[in-house]
């Protein structure tokens, strides 16, 4: 299936992979808030959004056990920081 894309198409699409670390980074930090408000099934849930950006993000699988584990807002926050702090 070749698509053929408008220019302002093509621009989108690769503005999209120029900004992509940024863009996850952004919903990181969005889903750490709401890990903070989260209980039950819906904590659940919120990590399995978290384990997807983290590996979007290239993070380690051990890393990203360690803070599945140790379910604690905090210490993602940290990452988060850490991770912008790298990025700039």
């Amino acid at each position: 299936m070749d698509k053929k894309y408008s220019k302002y198409q093509q621009n989108i699409i690769k503005n999209y992979y120029e900004n992509r670390e940024s863009i996850s980074l952004q919903r990181l930090s969005e889903l750490v808030t709401e890990l903070y408000l989260a209980q039950g099934k819906g904590r659940q849930k919120q990590w399995k959004y978290i384990v997807g950006a983290l590996e979007k993000l290239g993070l380690p699988e051990e890393r990203i056990e360690h803070l599945r584990k140790k379910d604690d807002p905090r210490l993602l926050a940290e990452l988060v920081e850490e991770l912008m702090a790298k990025g700039k």
